[in-house]
């Protein structure tokens, strides 16, 4: 098939699947393979952002509910579950470790507690951000393998396509015939079909992944100032002046 025939033919059928027809065994693995990573990546940008979208939500709930008790205990008191509220994970954890400082063994609760205790309570506070921040973060490096690796993927189909597209010009040649543009373009344009399906899915998770590390990041700086605030309003509450 010569050149012309080859356009014509490509303007014919859909031009992508002409290519797809003429891509090397190799070139369509790879792009299945980017097919599944695509497939993956918005899977969890999906997942992810409802899940941060809903942890927001709720902790603008929680923060105006715990802002409106008086007493820090309050809310932990009237035994509450918010699943999926990273605010109200860390003030549970606070609250739990609170609770057993002030617990007498009668089974009371002691009006103050100690500064040591409330630097416990704080410490405890701050691997209870520390935690539900990677809960959030979990599922993202199938991000980062998608942005860093899916470009990658793609030259490797179009530099192993053109490889067998000069490789099929120079057996032709050597058989005697003359080097033809018809022969080279299908194998070329088959192997940049590689490259643009690697760019397709490393272009989106780009910009995916950058947003929800922001939003990710706004949300442990929105963490680490509830436990700070907890902690401030437990020693207000708890730590007896000198």
């Amino acid at each position: 098939m010569n050149f012309s025939a080859g356009l014509l033919a490509a303007s014919d059928g859909f031009t992508l699947t002409y290519i797809w027809d003429r891509a090397t065994s190799e070139a369509k693995v790879i792009i299945i393979l980017l097919m599944v990573f695509s497939i993956f990546a918005w899977s969890v940008m999906a997942s992810k952002s409802v899940q941060i979208r809903r942890a927001r939500r709720l902790n603008h709930y929680f923060e105006a509910e715990f802002r409106a008790q008086q007493s820090v205990l309050s809310i932990y008191d009237r035994r509450l579950q918010v699943a999926g509220c990273p605010l109200f994970a860390v003030y549970l954890e606070g609250c739990t470790d609170l609770e057993a400082h002030l617990r007498t063994s009668e089974g009371g609760r002691k009006q103050y507690s100690t500064l040591k205790a409330l630097e416990h309570v704080k410490r405890t506070m701050e691997g209870a951000v520390a935690r539900e921040a990677l809960r959030l973060e979990s599922g993202l490096v199938l991000l980062a393998v998608a942005v860093s690796g899916a470009p990658f993927l793609g030259l490797l189909g179009t530099v192993w396509g053109v490889m067998d597209a000069f490789g099929a010009v120079a057996m032709a040649a050597q058989a005697g015939s003359r080097p033809d543009i018809g022969i080279m373009a299908p194998g070329v344009s088959a192997a940049l079909s590689t490259t643009v399906a690697g760019l397709l899915v490393a272009i989106p998770s780009m910009f995916g992944y950058n947003w929800l590390v922001h939003s990710l990041r706004v949300n442990t700086v929105e963490l680490d100032n509830f436990a700070q605030t907890l902690a401030s309003r437990m020693e207000t509450e708890f730590l007896k002046d000198e």
